[in-house]
């Protein structure tokens, strides 16, 4: 569709000859259509209707060659104001404080101070008076309606009151002379948990009488904890225990060095070189005592060559993953050690990869029946406590061939005796 518009100041005609050029624009009208259908009838019609969208009394044509710099270049700074509250801009690279139509015209007061603000935060809500109450507050004095709770259905009450068991004569006289501390014993005995605390339940197992004036409605007090004395300190002399451990002494047989600060890695080294041809040494404690990967490569070396060792413990120190594989690893190279305790390490997670790894390591040692690591991974947990479950009931089934060959071996031995 084609429309002509002339000048907008038209005036008469100059009297010259001047010609007046008339442009012609084309555009598209945009129009909506509306259609009516009438069900079908001997004289079905349509009727359709068509009107242009328009803006402002305007059809939007009209504004396809308007120029919207040239229009903003004219507005002023109030005019340009009014217009940005009327408009929410989606932008995410503008800051807030231009995305929204509040317009803060106060001065900064200087920096953010978050101390002081918070200051005045409390001070304002201490200082705000609260609001009247309506009817003031009496102790035991219900303000409002109360809730009633509506009666049951008459089914429901029905249905209760139906409910009835046969204990017979002998029971039922029990439990009728029984008194409340003795139907709570019964209770916790049947295994009703929720029908008492936990100190009820708890005498009742233990057989220590039910705390007085409980009852069922009782509420248990909080009981005291128990003050345990501390700890003494680790007085095992490094020095002296390394000399004994050089000589093979028999007497140590638990080497105990747990929480020892300052320990340097000399006297590990010698330690660990020490332990290689001792054959006493059963029980090694080396808890929170600061290794490192260097000191636990020592220690690995010389878990290849002991043969004495059952009890390992590493827990609390300052052990890589790559190193606790080295160590694991250590243990298939002797045939004595049962337990080997390393979680609490420098690094808390250890991996997939180290996981799997250690895994595969512990599935090929036929001694170990304790490990003390924790494994994120449920593949990795279910496979090593498979397996360490399965050589301990080896070595269950092991010890009772043995106690049985002992014993018919004694059987023999009176029998030829008599």
């Amino acid at each position: 569709m084609t429309e002509f518009f002339g000048s907008w100041n038209q005036g008469p005609q100059e009297e010259d000859g001047e010609e007046e050029v008339v442009e012609s624009v084309e555009t598209i009208t945009t129009t909506t259509t509306r259609t009516r259908t009438i069900p079908k009838s001997s004289s079905t019609k349509t009727t359709t209707m068509t009107t242009p969208a328009k803006l402002y009394g305007r059809e939007l044509s009209t504004y396809d060659e308007v120029d919207v710099d040239e229009l903003l270049s004219k507005l002023t700074q109030e005019e340009l104001t009014m217009l940005a509250k009327e408009v929410d801009p989606d932008d995410n690279f503008l800051p807030p404080s231009q995305r929204n139509n509040y317009a803060c015209e106060k001065d900064p007061t200087g920096p953010l101070n978050r101390k002081k603000l918070i200051e005045h935060i409390n001070k304002q809500a201490l200082e705000t008076p609260d609001r009247p109450e309506v009817k003031p507050f009496v102790p035991g004095v219900v303000r409002g309606k109360k809730w009633i709770p509506p009666p049951p259905p008459e089914k429901v009450r029905d249905a209760e009151e139906q409910i009835t068991i046969d204990l017979g004569d002998e029971y039922e006289q029990a439990l009728g002379t029984a008194s409340q501390e003795e139907i709570i014993d019964l209770a916790a005995i049947l295994g009703f948990h929720s029908m008492m605390n936990q100190d009820q339940y708890h005498a009742s197992l233990l057989n220590k009488g039910q705390p007085v004036g409980l009852g069922w409605d009782g509420i248990t007090k909080a009981t005291k904890p128990k003050v345990f004395p501390m700890d003494p300190p680790n007085d095992t002399d490094p020095d002296e225990t390394i000399a004994r451990v050089q000589q093979n002494d028999q007497k140590l047989t638990d080497l105990n060095w747990n929480n020892i600060k300052n320990i340097s890695d000399e006297k590990f080294e010698k330690l660990f070189e020490a332990l290689k041809s001792n054959s006493h040494v059963e029980v090694l404690s080396l808890v929170n005592v600061g290794l490192t990967d260097r000191t636990a490569g020592a220690l690995a070396d010389a878990l290849r060559h002991n043969t004495a060792l059952r009890v390992l413990s590493v827990e609390t120190n300052f052990i890589s993953p790559p190193a606790l594989v080295q160590l694991v690893r250590a243990l298939l190279h002797t045939n004595t050690v049962e337990e080997f305790r390393a979680s609490n390490q420098r690094s808390q997670v250890l991996g997939n990869k180290i996981e799997m790894e250690i895994t595969q390591l512990v599935e090929q040692n036929p001694t170990l029946l304790r490990l003390g690591l924790h494994l994120e991974y449920s593949d990795a947990r279910h496979r090593v406590a498979s397996h360490l479950q399965r050589n301990i009931d080896r070595i269950r089934k092991d010890l009772t061939l043995r106690l049985q060959f002992r014993f018919f071996n004694n059987l023999r031995k009176g029998a030829r005796s008599q």
